[in-house]
């Protein structure tokens, strides 16, 4: 394929000198004696590289940049002057330039300058493909496990479900425990397929999307009315803070559902048996400090740096089912909000996560 090269100088003679050692290279060019005419070839043309004069009647070169900013994101433009100093060269590069070059020129600097602009180009373009591919093959991943993994999961549990509830017929003690095992086993895959399709949701942008006042004593209620069964299993005692009365926040509800869901989760599945919870929501320098502790297994500070990495489990939690998603999960969400998140944790005695959102 060959590469194209638009020539934009107010000069006919510093068009033809360029022109002439270009086209020995092999490009295909085309010439532009004005920043309105420079600007209408760039959106026929399309070309590949751009030396724009700075200096010109009209339309400066300035300007051209500038207007070039939302056509064609990888065009790379060099920028040619003979009144070249620092400060020009520098604002320039702000308008979007990829470099510079003071008139008077030799060919070879030409050349040179020339080679290195478009081989930046090609190495854009195929980092720009590769990312499309890779988006590509994401979403067919997340709908193959999406359809074809979670659908027989589904079907499976259920008729799982059927038989332990003995609408199958009688079935021996021994093989009920066999069964039972196994259907706490595709519940712990289903909770690793949904975290895993929470998180590639969440790092391609598809969900936090749309922000809107959010009523957030009502997330943290709902959350905690929903897992009051799983503590009651476990003999734990709740404490909850909240006020009466809390100012909406900016946020996306599904998301923040989600991230104090896992919190929560976190804070039953490591706790000890006859252990406490501690939920928390106050305002604090402006922003809102929901704080989830436990009386659990704790993390050694070592450790702490690591549990937001995918997949990442502790020595002291592995044995407790889980995808080793959930915190991940829980960052990004933070992250999305322009939020923060803090831990402290001792082993043996437990973990306190603090989220400030704004």
């Amino acid at each position: 394929m060959i590469e194209k090269i638009l020539i934009v100088d107010d000069e006919e003679a510093m068009r033809d000198s360029c022109a002439q050692v270009l086209e020995r290279e092999g490009y295909a060019l085309e010439m532009a004696e004005n920043g309105e005419t420079g600007l209408e070839k760039i959106r026929s043309f399309d070309p590949d590289l751009v030396l724009l004069d700075l200096k010109m009647p009209g339309l400066s070169g300035m300007e051209v940049l500038d207007r070039t900013r939302n056509m064609d994101p990888n065009l790379v433009i060099v920028v040619i002057t003979g009144y070249a100093t620092v400060e020009s060269a520098v604002e320039a590069m702000k308008y979007g330039a990829y470099d510079y070059l003071p008139k008077p020129f030799t060919p070879d600097e030409l050349r040179l300058i020339v080679r290195r602009g478009l081989e930046r180009r090609r190495i854009r373009m195929e980092r720009d493909r590769l990312q499309e591919e890779k988006e590509t093959m994401r979403k067919n991943f997340v709908s193959l496990v999406s359809h074809e993994l979670r659908a027989p999961l589904d079907a499976v549990q259920q008729n799982l479900m059927v038989i332990l509830d003995g609408l199958a017929g009688e079935i021996p003690e021994k093989a009920r425990l066999m069964l039972k095992r196994a259907s706490r086993r595709i519940k712990g895959l289903h909770v690793m397929i949904n975290d895993w399709l929470n998180l590639s949701r969440l790092e391609s942008g598809e969900v936090v999307t749309r922000m809107e006042p959010v009523d957030i004593r009502e997330i943290l209620t709902e959350v905690t009315e929903l897992m009051k069964p799983l503590m009651d299993e476990k003999r734990l005692t709740l404490d909850v803070e909240i006020p009466a009365q809390y100012p909406s926040i900016l946020g996306n509800k599904e998301t923040l559902h989600m991230l104090f869901t896992n919190l929560l989760s976190n804070a039953i599945k490591y706790n000890k048996p006859d252990g406490r919870i501690f939920v928390q929501l106050a305002e604090e320098d402006h922003r809102s400090r929901v704080v989830v502790a436990d009386t659990g297994v704790g993390i050694p500070r070592e450790k702490l740096g690591l549990i937001f990495d995918q997949f990442y489990r502790t020595r002291e939690t592995e044995k407790v089912e889980g995808s080793g998603l959930g915190l991940s999960i829980v960052r990004k969400i933070v992250e999305a909000h322009s939020g923060d998140i803090r831990v402290e944790s001792e082993p043996d005695k437990g973990t306190t996560f603090t989220v400030y959102l704004p």
